[in-house]
């Protein structure tokens, strides 16, 4: 088996979840694990969020919510994203809380909802509030609030906004927040009362205690990372995600000796080059050399040695001891240093979100911990 794999601490994750929901209560926690739980993988993410006091989970995908009922998993899946009219059947088959801020959706899960005989279905509708990428605007979210609670197939259950920029900008995120709240008094004066009201991701739920509302929705923070710096310092969050490989062969090559395709790095002198069975294939960035990326051995820095290909990269190792078979971090803690994934980010010009969702299947899920 290639020795290459992505370590995933789910003590971890509970215990972030569990520091959060302690910190934004009485506001419930809902805990995101959407495109595979940030690359954690989303049934686990999801069973250990739970431990840590989630109250909800939230996904972006039919296909997701799809997958954590499969399992199991019992608790409120609010659906993110609107799905389509045709899938509402299947989202009240699996009792999924869908979102909606179009009229086809609320009239397909009228139908569907009537069609099955349950329950109401509970329904969330989203108000644009200035992140203007999806959600109602105001004028056109207050005639379909009124015929979400005028049909006795449905149960107008909540409110929600997105913020845009509440990791930076508070006059923006006070601004939507107030939005949120004014449209809730204005449905209200109307007598539609509705009980759920969340705008709040991480930075909003650690930095905006008036954002809480009565659930804040959790994704990067339960996973151990925070949006910015700033964001949450007074709680202690560790990452749960360790991305790892063992080096498959070593090599002493000489100064001026180009290693790897292109031959565009020459060895600034005499050392050992170090094989590691990992590549872009599985989400090493290819850029990483040009950008000082570094990897661990033995609890020591070192950088690649050239190009990053498909399946496998070489790290320049100098004159250290290096045998075949010992541990590389690419992401995480070995010894007492870390590689973190907001590091990955500086070296490639992104966020730390983009860095733990882009390994991908190739690289198998070891889990430790909540047993």
């Amino acid at each position: 088996m290639r020795p290459s794999w992505v370590e995933i601490d789910l003590d971890a994750i509970r215990d972030n979840t569990a520091a959060i929901a302690r910190a934004v209560a009485p506001a419930r926690a809902c805990a995101v694990v959407k495109a595979d739980g940030y690359g954690h993988g989303d049934v686990p993410a999801a069973h250990a969020a739970i431990a840590g006091g989630a109250r909800w989970l939230a996904v972006a995908l039919l296909e997701e919510g799809r997958r954590l009922r499969d399992a199991g998993i019992d608790v409120p899946i609010l659906l993110l994203s609107e799905c389509t009219p045709d899938d509402a059947a299947e989202v009240v088959a699996l009792q999924l809380v869908p979102t909606v801020y179009r009229a086809a959706l609320v009239e397909a899960l009228a139908g569907a909802s009537a069609a099955s005989a349950a329950a109401p279905l509970p329904v969330h509708l989203k108000v644009n509030t200035g992140m203007h990428r999806v959600g109602a605007d105001p004028v056109d979210a207050v005639p379909l609030a009124r015929r979400i609670a005028q049909d006795e197939h449905l149960d107008l259950q909540g409110l929600w906004t997105h913020f845009a920029v509440s990791e930076e900008d508070t006059e923006f995120t006070t601004s939507q927040t107030a939005a949120l709240g004014a449209f809730r008094m204005s449905l209200a004066a109307e007598g539609i009362d509705v009980p759920v009201l969340h705008a709040a991701n991480t930075a909003a739920a650690l930095e905006y205690p008036g954002a809480r509302f009565d659930l804040v929705r959790v994704g990067l923070g339960i996973y151990g990372m925070r949006p910015a710096p700033h964001v949450g310092r007074d709680i202690y969050l560790r990452p749960a995600m360790r991305v790892v490989s063992r080096v498959s062969m070593v090599r002493r090559l000489r100064a001026g000796e180009r290693p790897s395709y292109g031959r565009r790095r020459p060895m600034p002198a005499e050392g050992i080059v170090a094989t590691v069975p990992i590549g872009y294939a599985d989400g090493v960035a290819r850029l990483l050399p040009d950008r000082s990326g570094v990897v661990l051995i033995r609890g020591n820095r070192y950088p690649y040695a050239g190009a990053v290909t498909m399946d496998q990269v070489m790290i320049d190792v100098g004159e250290d001891p290096i045998d075949v078979g010992d541990e590389v971090v690419l992401l995480g803690s070995q010894g007492e240093d870390t590689i973190t994934a907001e590091e990955w980010g500086d070296w490639l010009n992104t966020i730390n979100y983009e860095i733990v969702c882009r390994f991908g299947p190739r690289l198998p899920r070891r889990y430790r911990g909540l047993s």
